[in-house]
């Protein structure tokens, strides 16, 4: 998808700019797809259009594992003994290991235009699936890092990959399961992927690194990569505290638990994005915030997947930065990650609007996506993230007739949306200044039935297959 060539405006006649509703604001995007000026009161400039809704920033989906889209509605069933992540782990590798660099850029083209359909416009990929079915390295080792970039430019979605480091099987093991042999890297593989991916010059992607959790990589491989990157200003992210067992399996290892370990013995900074984080004490999440870290909630997968309810008010409380992640993609929309979210709390706390801040913030709605929206920067790469000069011109049309909005007062617009909307509620989708959807439909004529109808064959083949 190309930029902008030349300075171009919107205008709305309802906004979201500065945490709020704000009326008659001019949106100016600059020649690079950014926004040059936000400006709040303005009169409509002549021969602009008035767009068609009020404007809402999009968000960042801060972790995906895209292959698994292909798995989301298939393990869903019980039929003996206990079911777990961990058992849901050894179901999901059995489809890990078939997936071809082709059926891959199906897979993620299909979902990655239902998270532009769901309000994301930037998605981080925790990408770990790397290598031929045995193992071996494709003669162009990143072929499915090209598929995923493939896949997002095909739709228009912002792409941020991050090669994973993934090395054993567990704390304590010398190396992987077999069924894990597609993931094998190192420290060296991991950057050397980052920074062919960050030069290749594409429009829309960049690059960070990740670990894939601390069972998976041992603390030489984390102090090599950490040698490697030095200082360079690229996002870090790693699954952490995900499962109890985890926390178990660490503490028996090393005596301490997961965020514990990972501050004493790594000294993570603004740099760290931490995936899941559900299992947490005070002193950790104190820990975290001292280091500047942020978090990475995925609720719809950690529902899921029963992996338990994250220290929501904690995290919030302490001021340490949060992000949406849409992981294994049994949800695809934020508005029913942050429902998700917050119903979480309450059912198990046994209240009512926990995320709340009386007397400063007293909508939920308004407070969660104002907290995830600033958090989805740095997570990306980005610096800044929003309705505001500097950042990338993505944005929202809401379409105020939509179920859950219709009738509404503005100032109950994003209550709505969160907590009562069903179905399509977006007028359009917009990303680096250019609309990509309208009425949850890519504009390309036949383009998004070409889309689903490779997703289609690809799973008819992946299902039918021993």
């Amino acid at each position: 998808m190309k930029q902008p060539q030349q300075a171009q405006q919107f205008w709305a006649a309802l906004a979201w700019v500065d945490g709020r509703w704000q009326r008659d604001v001019r949106l100016t995007v600059d020649a690079r797809g950014h926004w040059q000026e936000i400006a709040v009161g303005a009169t409509r400039p002549e021969g602009v259009e008035a767009l068609a809704g009020p404007v809402l920033p999009s968000l960042v989906d801060t972790h995906s594992h895209a292959f698994q889209r292909a798995f989301a509605g298939l393990a869903e069933r019980r039929e003996s003994g206990e079911d777990d992540f961990w058992s849901w782990r050894d179901r999901m590798y059995g489809l890990a290991l078939k997936v071809t660099p082709a059926q891959l850029q199906a897979i993620a083209s299909q979902l990655y235009l239902e998270l532009l359909q769901g309000g994301y416009t930037q998605v981080c990929e925790f990408h770990y699936l790397q290598h031929q079915p045995d193992g071996q390295a494709y003669p162009d080792e990143l072929a499915m890092s090209w598929a995923l970039a493939d896949a997002a430019h095909s739709v228009g979605l912002g792409l941020t990959m991050l090669p994973v480091l993934y090395a054993r099987a567990g704390f304590g093991q010398a190396g992987l399961r077999e069924d894990q042999r597609r993931f094998r890297t190192d420290a060296a593989w991991v950057w050397r992927a980052s920074q062919r991916l960050n030069a290749a010059g594409r429009p829309l992607l960049n690059a960070g690194v990740a670990l894939h959790s601390l069972r998976a990589a041992n603390a030489d491989d984390i102090r090599a990569l950490q040698a490697l990157l030095g200082d360079s200003d690229v996002p870090v992210h790693i699954h952490i505290a995900e499962q109890m067992q985890e926390v178990r399996d660490c503490l028996a290892f090393g005596g301490q638990r997961p965020m514990e370990y990972l501050c004493k013995a790594f000294k993570p900074d603004a740099r760290w994005h931490l995936v899941h984080a559900t299992h947490s004490t005070r002193q950790e999440i104190e820990q975290i915030a001292q280091a500047g870290a942020s978090v990475v909630i995925c609720p719809g997968t950690e529902g899921n997947l029963g992996d338990g309810l994250c220290d929501l008010p904690g995290w919030l409380g302490a001021g340490v930065p949060i992000s949406l992640g849409s992981d294994s993609h049994v949800t695809r929309a934020w508005g029913e990650e942050l429902r998700w979210l917050e119903y979480g709390q309450r059912l198990g706390l046994q209240q009512r609007n926990v995320a709340a801040l009386p007397g400063r913030q007293p909508a939920t709605a308004a407070r969660l996506f104002e907290a995830v929206r600033a958090g989805s920067a740095a997570p990306a790469g980005f610096q800044q993230w929003g309705l505001q000069a500097g950042a990338r011109a993505d944005f929202l049309v809401l379409d105020r007739r939509a179920s859950g909005l219709l009738g509404l007062p503005e100032d109950y617009l994003l209550d709505g949306l969160v907590f009562a909307a069903q179905g399509q509620v977006l007028q359009a989708v917009y990303v680096a200044g250019r609309q990509v959807l309208q009425q949850g439909r890519l504009l390309e004529e036949g383009r998004e039935a070409a889309v689903a109808d490779d997703f289609e064959s690809v799973m008819q083949a992946l299902n039918s297959a021993p």
